[in-house]
């Protein structure tokens, strides 16, 4: 019993005195989180000194400096130590054609592509505040955008620092010599980038003061010429990695050395790649017998060969690059080649050489060779057996068969790259050589690119393959896919974890999946069915991409590991999955474009990890769950296009600090009702709104947001006037206020400059503004918008000039600012914005002769000045200098003179619109050579408009009508009310394109063309009000697509044509005003003495009718035939368009379908609301 006590008392005592150690080891620590008060001021001044857009310094708050990320203290002293500010890559998508991300805003171009979203800092320069940090012994800026400018000099003063890295951050100018103080730096990085920004050593001397340094990368600086370089090469016995890669070196730079045997005498890796090397190799090689990795790419070894003499002096050398060196195969041969002297070189990279068609046999005599770089070297014959090689590189070549490379008898090879052949090799049909290995150590083949064709079934015999990569690289080029169905015998590939079949034409079901995949990517392809739940079952997959396919059915359950999951674009129906909120590790979700119903899950709110979630162009419906505030890592929410509803609040991004892009657009029952004084945790780059309403009018909680690329509150029901907070905001590169009721002047946009430098420099700056009661003038301050593109003020109630500082404006494409009360002429500078694609300035107030400089804007698609008051002739030789127009619109102005010949020479010209002017003469019969209109060849397609876009009026079937989204299938000419004189040319009915034409309300004469029956699209014609005489012709019941005709007050004669198109325009006023017109539908009959040219003699009709009506059902039935059987022959023999078109029939089918049933839902809800 007193062991027992004794025991109790001496493990109370243990228990304490670890309690007190814990105790005071915890309260040691916590001593030493607060750093030093002018430290903590120092990393404050430097965190905004610059541009943080993705919140890489967002935990620098508080006193505790030595808590914030990335920032590290002696433990002892307090000091801060260590600054790892490097950045930091995201996840990119590989293929960002239909990104989600580029519809964000609601409008994109196709050319801007997808903003790649890094965590980097930018500023243009380095806050001097870091020289405070006297005790820093590492420090890290490396892939920043410091924007060109000098590395400061006070880095010369960390004389405590070992580790400095400035690789990539976007430094130029010369290289402090100040560096050179920092003797206790071990390594130096400062690897320039050669594209952009450049840095360049004059005096090399101060690399002296460097005595304790082990690695220096000095790659893209320019040194060429620099003084005392030699120094680079002897004065550190402790260097073991030099990089001087695309340093501009010359033989000269290299030619003088000191005799001394410490020249590199312990070094170990030297990159002097891509210099302006050639012929004899540099002396001090002799002294390198520590040399294992060696790359002399680009040295030009076409003019000396001395290699057998040179590898002799580093015999230690196993990694070897001699890549763009200008060999060819004579410089491999017996004759130059000494094989004990590459006794030891295990790596050799020989890409980029003119080894032409024939493979260098010679290599297979190094049997110390693993591993084999053949790259670009126009290679076409066969791969001979390497026995000990490992690794075998022949990306880019031009082998003209599979078989070429031998596969089936490699083998011991582990790892095969063929790349993007420059012929597609076929996979049909075939052969392999059962014979060639019993086993197959081949774990990573790469045929990306380069083959088509069928997937053999033998793939399945390499069965230790880990990575399989069979994608067409999503090329668009005909017949440069694999096509039929995914081999079973790939899933039975026990140790597969990587597969990659995306962008081919692959078909059938997913098969069943056995081996530890971790990435499984069949993206962009026509699979079909329902996703296999035994990939769900897959517990190491990582990566799963199913997105562009044709798949169906419900999303299956998935395990805990995944990372990324992929299904956008496919036809999945159904909610998504409750279990999803169990996946912990997912950091990327698209499931966008599909038919999902329900609503967001809540358990969404546990996937810590999250960081894109993409779920727009569904029917998903219901409230955002408030536990989507919780995910504290989101930088992408884009729920747009669904049928969203309730309120959004606060709590909805409590926690939301990370996030960058918000995108709930077209989800018109989905309101914002958020308090103006709350600050929001984030920091957006995009925002958009539109078409949700925003309670509160315009949403006082953008005001602190800093880092604005794009603002898009189109259709957001906010009215009043802009903010005054706004104008103090920086520069938004683009902005959508569009179809509001925003009122008061423009003067409160923001001007404050520059924009945020910082993103992608392809996206578009647009400012669009069109749809709101905004009045008075154009402000000036709107001219610092330099950088515009696409600018749109239409339909609002704007007055005045146009300014003369819009001459600074030299990026437009886009003017738009018709519908307003704009008065003046149009000034000539406009004629000197060369990039102008589309100025609509119609329905304004202009007056005054055009300047001739607008006919300058040889690139001008797009010349809307309807509407307005301008007067004056149409230069004679217009079509000579504005052939690229395809909209060319002066209605209702005071025009006059003839309308000029050389109109015919704008071959792209889709819609010709003078109506409602003074033009006299006759119409130019060469409007019959109007390529686009007789070959429907538009040059208008959806990349060159903005989306939103205000449209262009036109006057069709009678009725005025504005075409936006639609305006590129419209071919129209209106010439109307004018003083025209003269006969229709017969010319005109060449253009079997055109939709519409108007000639109404003019002096024309004579007859229609006997032959407008050609014009085989015609929708509209109207001929009204003119002096045309004769009968009609009959042609004109072979325009089966017309439905508006007006033919009224002419003096046509004889008896109206009936049969076909013509029996559905039963209307009177049609052919009213023509005295001599009879027959239906006007009351008039034809007289029996009247002759009738479309009847036939009475004697014959009744010995042809039954002979017409035979050959009639023969013609039909022929026809039918015909058609019938020549679409089913196409669909047969071309497996690519029968995708298509059925694709396309079902999708009709399916929009139809909802269509349908969004309008029963709807009165439904009716119903059950009265």
């Amino acid at each position: 019993m007193g062991n027992q006590c004794g025991l109790g008392l001496s493990f109370l005592f243990v228990t304490m005195l670890l309690v007190a150690t814990i105790s005071a080891c915890l309260a040691a620590q916590n001593t030493t989180v607060a750093c030093f008060e002018h430290e903590r001021l120092a990393l404050l001044k430097f965190k905004h000194s610059v541009r943080d857009v993705s919140g890489m310094l967002s935990s620098w708050v508080g006193n505790e400096c030595c808590r914030w990320q990335r920032v590290q203290c002696n433990s002892v002293t307090r000091n801060v130590e260590r600054l790892h500010l490097r950045r930091a890559p995201r996840f990119v998508e590989n293929d960002l054609s239909d990104d989600p991300s580029n519809d964000l805003f609601g409008y994109h171009f196709r050319a801007s592509g997808f903003i790649d979203e890094d965590d980097y800092l930018a500023s243009n320069e380095l806050s001097t505040s870091l020289a405070e940090l006297r005790h820093l012994k590492y420090l890290d800026l490396s892939g920043n955008d410091f924007q060109g400018s000098h590395i400061p000099e006070f880095i010369g003063s960390f004389n405590q620092l070992t580790y400095l890295n400035l690789s990539h951050a976007y430094f130029s100018g010369v290289i402090p010599h100040h560096i050179g103080n920092l003797s206790n730096l071990k390594i130096l990085d400062l690897n320039s980038n050669p594209y952009n920004q450049v840095m360049e050593a004059r005096d090399m001397s101060w690399i002296s003061g460097l005595s304790s340094l082990e690695y220096l990368d000095l790659s893209s600086v320019r040194l060429s010429g620099a003084k005392d370089i030699n120094m680079l090469f002897y004065i550190f016995p402790s260097l073991k990695e030099l990089r001087l890669s695309i340093c501009g070196l010359t033989n000269a730079d290299l030619s003088v050395f000191p005799n001394s045997s410490t020249i590199f005498s312990n070094i170990r890796h030297l990159d002097l790649s891509y210099n302006f090397l050639k012929g004899q190799f540099p002396h001090f090689f002799q002294n390198m017998t520590s040399l294992r990795f060696l790359d002399l790419s680009s040295f030009d070894l076409s003019l000396e060969w001395n290699l057998v003499d040179f590898l002799s002096m580093i015999p230690s050398l196993s990694e070897f690059h001699l890549s763009s060196c200008n060999l060819e195969e004579m410089h491999l041969s017996h004759h130059h080649f000494n094989f004990t002297t590459l006794s030891n070189i295990q790596h050799l990279d020989l890409s980029q050489n003119y080894f032409i068609w024939r493979f260098p046999y010679i290599l297979t005599n190094m049997t110390s060779l693993r591993v084999l770089d053949l790259s670009v070297c126009s290679l076409n014959s066969s791969v001979p057996i390497m026995p000990n090689l490992q690794d075998l590189d022949l990306s880019i070549n031009n082998f003209a068969k599979f078989a070429d490379l031998q596969i089936w008898r490699q083998c011991h090879l582990r790892q095969l790259s063929v790349r993007n052949n420059e012929i597609l090799m076929d996979l049909t049909n075939l052969r392999t050589n059962i014979s060639g290995c019993s086993q197959y150590a081949l774990e990573w083949l790469d045929l990306t690119s380069s083959v088509k064709g069928i997937i053999p079934k033998s793939l399945g015999r390499m069965s230790n393959l880990r990575g399989l990569y069979l994608s067409s690289g999503h090329d668009e080029v005909s017949n440069n896919y694999l096509e039929g169905t995914i081999p079973e015998s790939l899933g039975k590939l026990s140790l597969l974890q990587v597969l990659d079949l995306s962008g081919n034409m692959l078909t059938g079901h997913i098969p069943t999946f056995l081996g530890p995949l971790t990435e499984l990517d069949l993206s962009y392809n026509y699979l079909n069915g329902s996703i296999p739940e035994s990939l769900g079952r897959l517990r190491p997959l990582q990566v799963l991409d199913l997105s562009s396919n044709e798949l169906v059915g419900p999303i299956p359950n998935f395990l805990g590991k995944l990372t990324k999951l992929k299904l956008s674009y496919n036809r999945l129906n159904g909610s998504i999955p409750e279990s999803f909120g169990r996946l912990v590790a997912l950091t990327y979700l698209f499931l966008e474009n599909n038919k999902l119903t329900g609503s967001i899950p809540p358990s969404l709110g546990r996937l810590v990890s999250l960081q894109s979630f993409f779920v727009s162009s569904n029917f998903l419906s219901g409230a955002i769950p408030n536990s989507i505030g919780k995910l504290a890592n989101l930088r992408y929410l884009d729920v747009s296009k669904n049928s969203m509803e309730g309120v959004v609040f606060e709590a909805h991004f409590a926690n939301l600090s990370m996030l960058k892009y918000l995108n709930t657009a077209s989800n018109t029952k989905l309101t914002f009702n958020i308090s103006h004084e709350w600050l929001p945790p984030f920091q957006l780059i995009k925002i958009n709104l539109s078409s949700c309403k925003i309670a509160n009018g315009f949403p006082q909680w953008l005001r602190n947001q800093r880092n604005f690329y794009s603002v898009s509150l189109s259709n957001t029901t906010i009215s009043g006037p802009l903010p005054n907070w706004l104008r103090k905001v920086s520069i938004i590169p683009s902005i959508d206020f569009s179809h509001n009721n925003l009122s008061g002047p423009l003067i409160n946009l923001p001007t404050k400059g520059p924009y945020n430098s910082t993103i992608n420099r392809n996206d578009f700056a647009v400012l669009f503004l069109q749809g709101n009661l905004f009045n008075e003038s154009i402000p000036t301050s709107l001219c610092k918008r330099t950088d515009l593109r696409y600018l749109d003020l239409s339909r609002n109630r704007l007055s005045g000039k146009i300014p003369d500082c819009f001459k600074n404006m030299q990026e437009l494409i886009s003017l738009t600012l018709s519908s307003n009360r704009l008065s003046g002429v149009i000034p000539s500078f406009i004629g000197n914005i060369s990039s102008l694609n589309m100025l609509i300035l119609n329905d304004n107030n202009f007056s005054g002769q055009l300047p001739r400089e607008i006919w300058n804007l040889r690139g001008l698609m797009i010349l809307d000045l309807g509407d307005n008051a301008f007067h004056g002739k149409i230069p004679e030789r217009i079509g000579e200098k504005v052939k690229s127009l395809s909209v060319f619109r002066l209605h209702k102005n005071n025009f006059t003179g003839e309308i000029p010949r050389s109109v015919c020479m704008i071959s792209q010209l889709q819609i010709l619109d003078f109506a409602h002017n003074k033009f006299t003469g006759t119409i130019p019969y060469c409007l019959g050579e109007l390529y686009a209109m007789a070959n429907n060849s538009l040059a208008l397609n959806a990349s060159v408009f903005p989306d939103p876009m205000e449209g262009v009026m036109q006057v069709m079937k009678g009725i005025t009508m504005e075409y936006t989204k639609t305006l590129r299938f419209v071919i129209n000419i209106d010439l109307s009310s004018n003083q025209l004189v003269g006969e229709l040319p017969v010319e005109l009915t060449a253009l079997r394109a055109l939709v519409g034409l108007n000639l109404s309300n003019n002096h024309l004469s004579g007859g229609i063309p006997v032959n407008i029956g050609n014009m085989k699209a015609l929708n509209s014609l109207d001929l009204s009000g003119n002096e045309f005489s004769g009968l009609i012709p009959p042609s004109i019941k072979a325009l089966n697509f017309l439905s508006h005709l007006n033919l009224s007050n002419n003096n046509l004669s004889g008896p109206i044509p009936t049969g076909n198109q013509l029996q559905t325009l039963i209307d009177p006023s049609i052919y009213i005003g023509n005295k001599d017109l009879c027959g239906a539908p006007l009351l008039k009959n034809c007289s029996s003495h009247e002759e009738d040219p479309t009847a036939m003699p009475k004697n014959n009709h009744e010995a042809t009718q039954e002979s017409n009506k035979v050959w009639f059902y023969l013609d039909i039935t022929c026809g039918f035939a015909t058609g019938f059987w020549g679409v089913i022959i196409v669909l047969v023999s071309k497996k690519q368009w029968r995708h298509k078109f059925f694709m396309f029939a079902e999708e009709t089918v399916d929009k139809i379908h909802v269509a349908v049933m969004v309008r029963v839902n709807n009165m439904k809800r009716g119903r059950e609301a009265i």
